[in-house]
């Protein structure tokens, strides 16, 4: 992981991430794409299809039939497709992907040769038949382990499903057929519509000969579509936080208590770690969507971040992952471009100062009054530990916490712990209202430790029934005990976009500014974008900016999409993921 690159707006010069054999890989994608785009076009165009008539020298000399120039012709074309889609694979460095761009580049010398279409187009060919040899040792991103298997398998079940179905129609259909056609050559028609090519078999119907031809062709494209994708499939093991692991995550967690305020996420039991050589940082992450997500800073020693940062970036590379990281601090991402990586500003995450923080004044008036109201609504807030609190009591409030949550997805994953009320170092506060019926829990805060003395907002639930102010009372409630508890800090909620939405309010602020500005208050329909801000700014918190840190920048779109993912707000489809993993 070499060179720099990219110039980052708000870090100054912040590199791309270029992994050793770099510029090799990346000629040998582009010849990869140059050699399927020439394929597809020429026997796409006009001109390539006017050389069909013209005698092939090859055919001709071999005496071969005319079906094997109609074959070699729809090689050329699935073959420069193909190609076309396993670029990605080969810019990822996948071994698979090698070994099958190795594959159609011979054949599609060999079509060319039997059926020339251009010398571009054989020169493009051979060009890459000769830079994947030369360049086979760049390629080893490991697959996924059961791919090559069963994406031989599934290519083959739909294949045979094709040519069952096809000579189902062609013994069904016998009256729709020209003459009396024997059984080998329905065999061979039903094989040869698998690859787009015409049969032996007339039909008097054209109907009856376009749903022979398009059923075949569409199974074909089916299996050369399953056996690329399983071929090429990035390997996505799912998450499982070792207790080797997490002990040793925890000691790093203890031993530098001027620790990141999302170091504490890093023991979510769906990601994964890798350590330093020395032992003494590690980062965490979760491989989604072909991107390794890592989230926050590197847990332990900052004199040993790089060094962590080395041991992901080599697990990346061995699995074709793209690396990225979820709200890491100014000082994260500073590391991270120089280990190559780009950054972006994503947000501010609001931090409280305890010694600073009072309710008097104008700009606290809107809490003031809050707070006050529930409190003469006979709303009162209880903070403790999770092992300060009865068995029976904490069971009774995981289940209040699972039925206000409903049905929604559970979400995050850069703050989130996913576990609420099981570390016994975590804090919990409740809500309580008296009522007639006894005291009812209306709503709780879930906090992680932050060091020694520093809190981090892990989830937010109240009753839906409750009154509004529910959560503005159980922050104060928090901030008054953590004073006297030796607290110091308070990390709040995260404010995706928070600069943008106040610069788009400035006056004086231009076009620009107010159309990103208009744009995220639209999204807040559907997203908590602005409305997170206003409350988070509500207790005059001091704003500490987060990044994104990515590989490169056509990366951006899976990095959005795997973050979407693991914080709960889209992504892939979990009937899909299902589907797949079948």
């Amino acid at each position: 992981m070499k060179e720099r690159t990219h110039v980052g707006p708000a870090l100054g010069r912040v590199a791309r991430w270029v992994p050793d054999g770099e510029r090799a890989v990346s000629v040998v994608t582009l010849v990869a794409r140059v050699a399927g785009l020439l394929a597809v076009v020429s026997v796409l165009l006009p001109v390539g299809r006017a050389r069909d008539r013209v005698q092939e020298p090859l055919t001709d000399w071999l005496s071969l039939p005319e079906q094997v120039t109609a074959i070699a012709v729809t090689l050329t074309l699935v073959t420069g497709v193909a190609l076309l889609l396993l670029a990605t694979g080969l810019r990822r460095r996948k071994r698979n992907a090698w070994w099958t761009s190795t594959l159609l580049a011979a054949v599609l010398v060999v079509s060319h040769a039997v059926h020339p279409r251009g010398v571009l187009g054989l020169v493009a060919a051979v060009a890459l038949l000769v830079a994947l040899l030369a360049t086979r040792t760049r390629f080893t991103a490991r697959p996924d382990p059961s791919g090559r298997t069963f994406a031989v398998g599934t290519g083959l079940r739909l294949l045979l499903l094709g040519f069952l179905l096809e000579m189902a129609v062609l013994v069904l259909s016998g009256r729709a057929q020209l003459g009396s056609p024997t059984l080998w050559e329905r065999v061979q028609h039903a094989g040869l519509a698998l690859v787009g090519i015409a049969g032996p078999v007339r039909f008097r119907m054209d109907l009856v000969d376009d749903v022979v031809a398009g059923a075949g062709l569409g199974f074909g494209l089916s299996a050369l579509g399953a056996v690329l994708y399983f071929l090429l499939r990035t390997q996505e093991p799912p998450g499982a936080l070792t207790s080797t692991d997490e002990l040793g995550l925890r000691a790093l967690l203890d031993g530098h208590q001027d620790t990141d305020s999302l170091g504490y996420f890093a023991l979510r039991g769906d990601k994964s770690a890798v350590f330093s050589p020395s032992g003494k940082a590690a980062v965490a992450y979760r491989p989604i969507a072909g991107v390794a997500l890592a989230s926050g800073d590197p847990v332990g020693d900052p004199e040993a971040w790089p060094g962590a940062a080395e041991v992901f970036l080599a697990r990346c590379a061995t699995n074709g992952w793209s690396p990225a990281v979820l709200g890491c601090s100014e000082a994260g991402a500073r590391m991270w471009s120089r280990h190559g990586l780009g950054a972006l500003e994503l947000g501010d995450e609001a931090v409280v100062d305890i010694e600073s923080f009072t309710l008097d004044g104008r700009a606290m008036r809107g809490v003031r009054q809050a707070v006050g109201k529930l409190e003469r609504a006979g709303y009162s807030v209880d903070v403790r530990r999770v092992s300060a609190i009865p068995a029976e009591e904490l069971v009774t409030l995981q289940e209040l916490a699972r039925r206000w949550r409903g049905t929604e997805t559970e979400r995050g994953f850069s703050m989130a712990l996913g576990r609420l009320g099981v570390d016994p170092e975590c804090v919990l506060a409740t809500a309580t209202q008296a009522t007639d019926d006894g005291p009812v829990v209306r709503g709780l805060l879930h906090f992680v430790p932050w060091g020694v003395d520093g809190l981090s907002l892990d989830a937010m639930l109240r009753d839906r029934e409750s009154d509004n102010g529910v959560n503005e009372l159980l922050i104060v409630g928090v901030v008054r005990t953590a004073a006297a508890g030796g607290v110091r800090r308070v990390s709040l909620n995260f404010a995706v976009f928070r600069a943008a939405l106040e610069r788009g309010e400035k006056i004086g602020a231009g076009p620009v500014a107010k159309g990103w500005a208009w744009l995220l208050r639209a999204g807040s329909r559907w997203w908590q974008i602005e409305s997170l801000y206003r409350f988070n700014a509500k207790f005059a918190p001091r704003w500490v900016p987060r990044y994104l840190v990515y590989s490169s920048a056509r990366e951006l779109p899976r990095v959005a999409l795997a973050a979407a993912e693991a914080e709960g707000f889209g992504g892939r489809p979990p009937a899909l993921l299902r589907l797949l993993r079948r």
